[in-house]
């Protein structure tokens, strides 16, 4: 659990300012389940520079309640979390001076966005909070109140934790949180997870990751884990202590959220992170007469032009049954007639392949070319626009050059088409035939909200 918060003060002499302005978020790594905003008196004068560069006056604050007033409700609202402010040793700093005053020892543990954010975000030219924010495109509005300043630090937070493929964060928070055995029983644990798509993360007690999966359904998954009695589940059982997750709004994010993150973590458990996912292909391979052949084949190191990838040879050929009509394609000439002759369009007299005369080689293999535009990731330069994790929310993909770039997700579509936006907001992956093979299968089966073309 994070507080995520913003302190303005009078300014003045270290050890000395006092608080003018406080907002609090509570958020769970999902979404904010409490907050707290208020003024607050600080019982001296605020400095001249402060009051134009926050719009707070004295007149402002001469009913606002003083510290020790609205002190409980802060050390309520951030117990049990980890403070998350911009320049939080500064933030933390003024915190523990005024509860000092009032003779309590106010401890939290903290996260700092400018350190994640030089981490994460090398290239970025400042990590002063309005000038990173608006380079990201996150949108802030209150620029230099408390509650302005925190909403932006929560938007660029959620960003930076979307980032962190790693899970250097999420470590670190339940490091924290699981020095000794679990407390809650699993039915705890499932009851507090989203039935919402998502990869959900198994940890032990030193916090490590021993499991991680994908699912349409987080909540039945895990439970599932719970209540196997196979050898591998009772392990995994015996060992997490707890379970942490991410909602990705899109079953595609999901897919490569997963398919990045086997491979930089190595759980112990998900013993199939190295290898491939498809065995078979189709091929576009131009026979004696020109036509270009649909073929669907085992995976070779084959020098033709790879459409799209199979996990069966019956899925590759039942795919060009599918699309036949579509495209109004040859069996014969795709090896799915075994005809000694001619396919059957040809006596009815439809076909359009290689059952006709040459001069349709060239209309014939246009329309092969859709197929590969339509099916295929092959040079192409795209992003793929799905479902975010809230409302208003959108998650983006990028392709270029055929070549899977990175995910992130944006409020605002202006965020995606700037190129140099949407390139420093997403968490750059490593693209490869994998990741090609999860993204072209996807696209087969199922609809996403629009792609665009960024040519």
């Amino acid at each position: 659990m994070y507080a995520v918060l913003d302190i303005e003060t009078t300014g003045g002499k270290y050890n000395e300012e006092g608080i003018t302005e406080i907002a609090i978020h509570k958020f769970d790594g999902h979404e904010v389940v409490d907050q707290f905003i208020s003024l607050v008196n600080p019982e001296k004068d605020i400095q001249p520079f402060v009051v134009n560069l926050t719009g707070i006056s004295n007149k402002m604050l001469t009913t606002a309640p003083k510290f020790y007033e609205v002190a409980k409700r802060i050390i309520e609202i951030t117990e049990d979390c980890v403070l998350i402010a911009h320049n939080a040793q500064f933030d933390y700093r003024i915190l523990r001076t005024e509860f000092r005053r009032l003779g309590y020892n106010f401890e939290r543990k903290t996260i700092c966005t400018v350190e994640l954010a030089q981490k994460l975000l090398p290239e970025a030219e400042s990590y002063s909070l309005g000038k990173l924010v608006r380079s990201l495109g996150i949108p802030v509005s209150d620029r230099h109140r408390a509650n302005g300043d925190a909403l932006a630090t929560l938007k660029l937070f959620k960003l930076l934790l979307s980032k962190d493929l790693d899970k250097t964060i999420i470590k670190t928070v339940v490091k924290a949180e699981t020095l000794g055995e679990l407390s809650p029983r699993q039915l705890d644990i499932v009851e507090e997870l989203p039935s919402e798509v998502g990869v959900f993360y198994m940890h032990n007690k030193e916090a490590e990751i021993i499991l991680l999966n994908k699912s349409s359904n987080i909540k039945k998954r895990v439970n599932q884990y719970f209540t196997n009695s196979g050898n591998r589940a009772r392990k995994i059982q015996k060992e997490m202590r707890s379970v942490t997750y991410e909602k990705t709004g899109s079953e595609l994010v999901a897919l490569l959220k997963e398919n990045e993150e086997l491979i930089r973590n190595k759980p112990k458990y998900n013993a199939y992170y190295k290898r491939q996912l498809f065995s078979f292909a189709v091929y576009a391979v131009p026979n004696e007469q020109g036509y270009l052949q649909l073929k669907a084949e085992k995976l070779t190191n084959n020098i033709h032009l790879r459409v799209t990838t199979f996990t069966s040879l019956e899925a590759a050929e039942n795919f060009l049954h599918a699309i036949r009509d579509e495209f109004q394609l040859c069996n014969k000439l795709n090896g799915l007639s075994q005809a000694k002759s001619n396919c059957s369009k040809y006596d009815e007299g439809t076909c359009l392949g290689a059952c006709v005369q040459k001069e349709n080689t060239e209309a014939y293999n246009k329309r092969v070319q859709e197929v590969l535009l339509k099916y295929s990731l092959n040079d192409k330069n795209i992003v793929i626009v799905d479902k975010g994790r809230v409302l208003g929310e959108q998650s983006v993909i990028l392709i270029k050059n055929g070549i899977f770039k990175g995910l992130g997700f944006c409020d605002l579509n202006y965020q995606i088409n700037t190129t140099k936006i949407l390139e420093t907001i997403i968490a750059p992956m490593d693209g490869n035939a994998n990741t090609n093979h999860i993204i072209e299968t996807y696209l087969r089966k199922r609809k996403v909200k629009h792609i665009l073309d960024l040519n």
